[in-house]
């Protein structure tokens, strides 16, 4: 008793706090039981998906589907009772309820048999998602979606109505739906909580930006989705370091964007003015066949002027990013990226480079912007380009929303239920020990690095005014560093891979954490030393490196302990690894790595119910269901119920009195 009564004047403040929020013991005994019954209920379902570059179509249709899970439980629901074809149409309507209902309607006579038919069964499939949670978290998702149908779904979802009396009761709700024209906005709302039920937590494992066209929408998505965590990619770093004005990142996202022909998305979608940088372009570059965007032909190049515009673009701002890296290189020797500067190797009359002692011929020479006797300098009218882009990307209201979103949802890592996520890698030395990294004078390894690198990207973030570009060079050594934990190889070669044929000097030799990802031991290390005591259940969740499925290669590395789900979201990638993307889905019976085949694309979705076929690549399941209990918000529930139990003992005591008076000013209220 003595020891109990310790605890509670050791906690005395934080219990007086309590109090407010449970002025009595029964206040404090009913939220008891509600969360031990919470915690007896199944654990929530998490997705994780990673390296999306920009394909937001096939995102949003695997987000709508839950990665195939809405499709099984309609077929539990209703394999007796409906065709498939039928089965299909229900899960589009669910998918796309806005499309399909206007698609459906309009080419239908008798819409309120229509309406009956379907809000009856969206309404089975909803109580089918919404079983496995309280009805106070249903409640709040529909609240969320429609608060003025709350009331309505909240009696079609919990209603006790015996058998035999329900379905006139339900009929008689839907037939005054149907006759108010509320039942395209129920289905809506339904068909909204359907899929925020069945994705419960969304882990976003980097890489959103770069080679497709659409990150934007998965920004979009992203800022409103119910509950999302992202993981820093080296793309997502490369824009973030644009967005705050790093002169070499603003050139590094240009040519990435050009490359893969996508210019639209700086100029259409952020505002950016790329026409300084054109006309600069045109105007200095006469020839630039070999830098044309990928997969376009040489004829391409020579009867399409938006190529060949891109290309000169492309070469012009290749040469302004050389330029700034041979000065970043040279003012950060503890980067050790010596190595990138080039320019100056350059034999103009033999057409040649030597890099490494070993010199390659050049496909291309003619840089007039280039002084020969100080390469890194830029010429007046490339300063004043480069100054007015990382204007026009500071200016961009959108592109500024869109990078605050990972300031605010995302980080350099995470850990949950035992699962350690981070985009790429930890760096690590030849013997598989964490390595040191120099940065800013301190020797950072492992968990301290990481934590060191979360810092100071907010501290640019919210200092932004402040930075200076000697601040901002880190962002480009997150990029493309030898040790930063994005990329993970000793260089980026990126002007060997246009400007010479000899693939011999585009290797990228890979960090040694590359070498150990099969090794249980090595990858249990890493999980401790970012605190995972417990790493026989734990697993490195990570993406960055496309796994080749189509050569027999397994997401599943070190014994199960680290999964890669690097699928090839984007088609720049699906010829590597024969899939377009994986799904990690965790739930209360296991995990299961799901693999999908691409997306034709929305038209086809809608008008014929075509969905993304996705197959259980890898399934990993368990004895006993997983319950909160087990999860970590379980361990927080526990935490609350412990000071719930210290508060009713307080009161029991006379340590804290009850206020019983509120008690009765929630009666009076109510009457």
């Amino acid at each position: 008793m003595e020891d109990i009564k310790t605890i509670i004047y050791q906690k005395e403040e934080y219990l007086k706090e309590l109090a407010n929020r449970f002025p009595t013991i029964d206040d404090a005994v009913t939220e008891i039981i509600n969360l031990n019954s919470i915690l007896a209920l199944p654990r929530s379902i998490e997705h994780f998906m990673s390296d999306l570059h920009g394909q937001a179509d096939a995102f949003y249709h695997i987000l709508n589907n839950a990665s195939g899970g809405i499709r099984y439980r309609i077929s539990q629901l209703f394999d007796q009772t409906l065709s498939k074809e039928e089965q299909d149409s229900l899960a589009t309507l669910i998918y796309y309820p806005k499309e399909k209902m206007e698609l459906v309607l309009s080419e239908i006579s008798d819409k309120d048999k229509w309406y009956e038919e379907n809000l009856l069964r969206i309404i089975e499939v909803t109580k089918k998602f919404s079983s496995r949670y309280t009805r106070s978290k249903v409640r709040k998702t529909y609240k969320v979606y429609n608060e003025k149908l709350s009331y309505i779904i909240d009696e079609l979802l919990n209603n006790k109505i015996e058998q035999e009396n329900k379905d006139k009761y339900y009929q008689a709700i839907i037939k005054s739906i149907i006759e108010l024209n509320y039942a395209e906005k129920l289905i809506i709302a339904l068909s909204s909580i359907i899929k925020a039920l069945a994705v419960d937590e969304l882990h976003i494992v980097g890489d959103i930006y770069d080679r497709g066209k659409e990150p934007h929408k998965i920004m979009d998505l992203l800022e409103q989705y119910h509950s999302v965590d992202i993981q820093w990619g080296n793309h997502d770093i490369l824009w973030m370091g644009s967005a705050l004005g790093s002169n070499i990142c603003v050139a590094g996202v240009i040519t990435n964007s050009v490359r893969h022909n996508n210019l639209e998305i700086l100029e259409d979608i952020y505002g950016i003015n790329l026409r300084p940088l054109a006309n600069f372009a045109e105007k200095n570059y006469s020839s630039a066949l070999i830098w044309r965007p990928k997969k376009t032909t040489i004829e391409e190049y020579h009867s399409n002027p938006n190529i060949k515009q891109s290309a000169k673009i492309h070469k012009a701002i290749s040469v302004i990013m050389y330029k700034l890296e041979g000065t970043l290189v040279d003012n950060h020797k503890e980067y050790n990226m010596s190595n990138r500067r080039l320019l100056h190797q350059i034999n103009y009359q033999a057409k040649t480079i030597t890099i490494d002692n070993v010199t390659y011929d050049l496909e291309d020479v003619d840089f007039p912007t280039i002084d020969r006797e100080n390469p890194y300098t830029l010429t007046e009218e490339e300063n004043k380009i480069i100054k007015d882009l990382v204007t026009s990307f500071k200016n961009s209201s959108l592109l500024q929303r869109h990078m605050s979103i990972f300031i605010n949802k995302g980080s350099m890592y995470k850990i949950e239920n035992n699962n350690l996520m981070y985009h790429a890698l930890v760096p690590l030395n030849e013997d598989g020990s964490l390595k040191e990294v120099n940065l800013d004078g301190l020797k950072l390894s492992g968990k301290d690095l990481f934590d060191y690198i979360d810092r100071k990207v907010r501290f640019l973030y919210y200092n932004s005014n402040k930075n200076t570009e000697y601040d901002l060079d880190l962002m480009w050594y997150l990029w493309c560093g030898p040790d930063s934990p994005f990329f993970g190889k000793d260089k980026m070669t990126t002007l060997e891979r246009v400007l010479i044929k000899d693939k011999k000097s585009h290797k990228e030799n890979r960090n040694y954490y590359y070498k150990y990802q099969d090794s249980p031991f090595v990858m249990e290390q890493i999980m401790k030393n970012f605190g995972i005591s417990n790493t026989q259940n734990a697993h490195i969740i990570n993406g960055h490196i496309p796994v080749e499925k189509i050569n027999g290669e397994t997401p599943l590395k070190a014994g199960n302990k680290v999964i890669v789900i690097d699928g090839g979201f984007s088609k720049a990638y699906q010829k590597t690894t024969g899939i377009a993307g994986y799904t990690l889905v965790s739930g209360s019976t296991g995990m299961r790595i799901i693999a999908h085949e691409p997306f034709s694309n929305f038209e086809n979705a809608i008008k014929n119910n075509e969905d993304i076929h996705s197959t259980i690549d890898i399934k990993e399941t368990i004895s006993s269901r997983i319950t909160i209990a087990d999860v970590d918000k379980g361990s927080d529930l526990k935490h609350q119920i412990s000071n719930l139990q210290l508060l009713v003992k307080a009161y029991e005591m006379g340590i804290i009195k009850e206020n019983t008076s509120y008690k009765y000013v929630k009666i009076l209220t109510n009457k």
